[in-house]
């Protein structure tokens, strides 16, 4: 419902905007000049969104405070120049005395009256720019005054016309000397209004996806100081096409105020319901605080809703529809990407398979580092045993990255890699699990291979660091050091840990323009893919400080295995680095519904042949790229 506010929001605020031109031109004219500058508008509006919010944000405060001391001038004006004691209308009596006298026609002329809140609901999209505090203190103090005496004004001036007047509209109320400026004004702020519900719309689609509930499209950040100025192309071409359709098609305010209201009441009250939920799983709050403020608030909001439902023939269909057919979408991605990783965890290769592979079986290990992609914290993927079946070959040093998205906003950077060992030491095999939160920035390809080699050297460090009795991360039946057991250490989460000694490696940092594209999916992986825009950014380049000097250590073996082990990462990272993604094909297991096929054969494989794959998202060259393909029968 927010998406499809998001599409009804700009073409309503700018048609009623330049609906102002209505009483300055005869009626043929206005008829055949509104739905053409409003297109003309709305597609401007689109085409700058790739310049982000900071480029064009300086003007945005200007034209809102403009706009709300404008409004707030001319309720004054009509206030005291038509009804002074309009104000009266502020006591609920009034509104009970209304509904009590319209009956079925006040209530449904709920549906109408609810336009004047829409807006609030997208204000979840400010908390990307502004703190709660001046959110809370703008709307107290500027925009719920200036708002009500605008409809105050309006409501004093319809007082004393409503018998000569045929169409109630804004721009009635307005002196006709100052109509052209605030025809201007009103232009502005619509567009400013639409920006805010358009960043929405971004904002929900890119959690959506980072928890695996929306397919995989290209995120700009278009700000590399200010978090959360996000711009998905495609959403936003698809929004701009939508917004002109229902512009052209409906043709008038009418319509799409009743398809924006129910849209708007629907977003309203589902977050009533999951408010509801947040205070007792959240908040720990006893039930019964979460059933008054449900039975509170969710029975006003279902008083507006079913008025609005009401209207469903006059154009409130068009939202149902919008969010019918996106969970749909969103439902079909989230099963099929459920159900991929449930035939992972069956399929996946136990360790003793991938132990056992040595020259005596044909394998031989080339030299480099191999990084596999995999949904999986534990145990071998089934695309790296059908890898080595195929070619039966894999690099020195194997590294098992899994990216996972974790259900918190932010994951601080030394939690974020934990790092443990697949098999004995000699083995040269790791793992290593990435967390993100649904709003971090994932790093771009070469930053991140340079920080996960800086984390394996901390780790191999950390882990002969153990051995002496500083730490202990491993159950005693792990035993790995013996080549014997089949167990996986415990991962540690490299960046918080302490490591006696100096680091193993020493870094440097050079500032160079780079095209960032960030973000690691596994095999077709439930993670957020992001993309920013080319900028400066600081590439590190890791270079080893192996010391030579330490026969007199009375541990001198063990420092002799560190520095060989050190000295195979430095050398495999020197001779490169291959990415092994997944190539997936889905299809239903026969005897399957066919609900199920239609879903799965048809909508999922479409959804992810057109949506963006993890070798476009990583920009990996090809010579360094190896695709795996796998059918997946679910």
């Amino acid at each position: 419902m927010v998406i499809g506010d998001g599409l009804l929001t700009p073409a309503i605020s700018v048609f009623s905007a330049v609906s102002g031109l209505e009483l300055s031109m005869s009626k043929d004219q206005h008829q055949y000049a509104v739905i053409p500058i409003t297109c003309f508008i709305l597609v401007c509006l689109f085409a700058l969104q790739h310049f982000g919010t900071h480029r064009v944000g300086f003007c945005f405060a200007p034209v809102v405070l403009t706009w709300l001391i404008c409004i707030s001038a001319l309720g004054l004006y009509n206030i005291i120049h038509w009804n002074p004691h309009v104000y009266q209308a502020l006591s609920p009596y009034y509104m009970l005395r209304f509904l009590k006298k319209t009956r079925k026609g006040g209530w449904m002329s709920l549906g109408g009256i609810l336009l004047c809140i829409t807006g609030s609901e997208a204000m979840f999209a400010d908390l990307g720019h502004f703190s709660y505090t001046a959110i809370q203190m703008a709307f107290t103090f500027l925009v719920y005054p200036a708002l009500i005496l605008a409809y105050m004004g309006q409501a004093a001036y319809l007082s004393k016309h409503h018998h000569t007047i045929h169409d109630i509209d804004f721009y009635v109320s307005v002196p006709e000397s100052v109509r052209w400026p605030v025809l201007a004004i009103a232009i502005l702020a619509s567009v400013v209004g639409s920006q805010a519900i358009i960043s929405g719309t971004f904002s929900i689609i890119n959690q959506s996806q980072s928890l695996g509930c929306f397919p995989r499209v290209k995120v700009v950040h278009t700000s590399d100081k200010i978090h959360g100025q996000i711009y998905i192309p495609e959403i936003n071409w698809m929004l701009m096409i939508l917004c002109i359709a229902v512009t052209v098609g409906f043709r008038d305010t009418k319509h799409m105020g009743n398809a924006s209201g129910l849209a708007v009441m629907a977003v309203m009250l589902v977050t009533t319901c999951l408010t509801s939920l947040v205070i007792i799983l959240c908040w720990q709050k006893p039930p019964i605080v979460a059933f008054i403020f449900l039975l509170f608030f969710g029975s006003i909001e279902l008083l507006y809703f079913s008025a609005s439902l009401v209207k469903f023939r006059e154009g409130a269909w068009l939202p149902i529809l919008l969010a019918l057919f996106l969970v749909s979408i969103m439902f079909v991605w989230h099963y099929a990407t459920i159900k991929k990783y449930e035939y992972d965890l069956q399929n996946k290769v136990s360790l003793e398979w991938l132990l056992a592979l040595g020259p005596s079986l044909g394998i031989a290990r080339v030299p480099g580092i191999g990084i596999v992609f995999s949904d999986l914290t534990s145990g071998i993927p089934a695309n790296f045993s059908r890898f080595v079946t195929n070619l039966p070959a894999f690099h020195r040093l194997l590294v098992f990255v899994c990216i996972k998205s974790v259900p918190v906003p932010f994951v601080p950077p030394d939690e974020r890699y934990l790092v443990g060992r697949v098999g004995p030491a000699a083995h040269r095999s790791y793992r290593c699990i990435v967390r993100y939160g649904y709003r971090d920035v994932h790093q771009d390809v070469d930053s991140f291979e340079s920080e996960l080699i800086s984390r394996l050297a901390d780790f191999i460090r950390y882990d002969w660091d153990k051995e002496h009795g500083i730490t202990d991360i491993c159950n005693e039946d792990d035993g790995y050091r013996s080549g014997a057991s089949s167990s996986e250490c415990r991962l540690a989460v490299i960046g918080t840990v302490a490591i006696s000694g100096g680091p193993p490696f020493e870094t440097e940092e050079t500032v160079q323009p780079a095209s960032v594209s960030v973000g690691f999916p596994t095999v077709d992986s439930v993670t957020d893919i992001v993309e920013m825009e080319p900028l400066d950014v600081v590439e590190r380049r890791v270079r080893f400080a192996i010391d030579t000097d330490s026969e007199a250590d009375p541990r001198s073996e063990m420092d002799a295995q560190l520095r060989e082990e050190l000295h195979d990462l430095q050398a495999a990272q020197l001779a490169g680095t291959a990415f092994i993604l997944g190539n997936s094909h889905v299809k239903a297991k026969q005897g399957s519904s066919l609900l199920k096929r239609l879903a799965i054969n048809f909508g999922y494989n479409f959804l992810r042949r057109n949506c963006r794959g993890p070798d476009v998202v990583l920009k990996v060259p090809p010579a360094s790229l190896l695709e795996v393909g796998m059918v997946y029968v679910l």
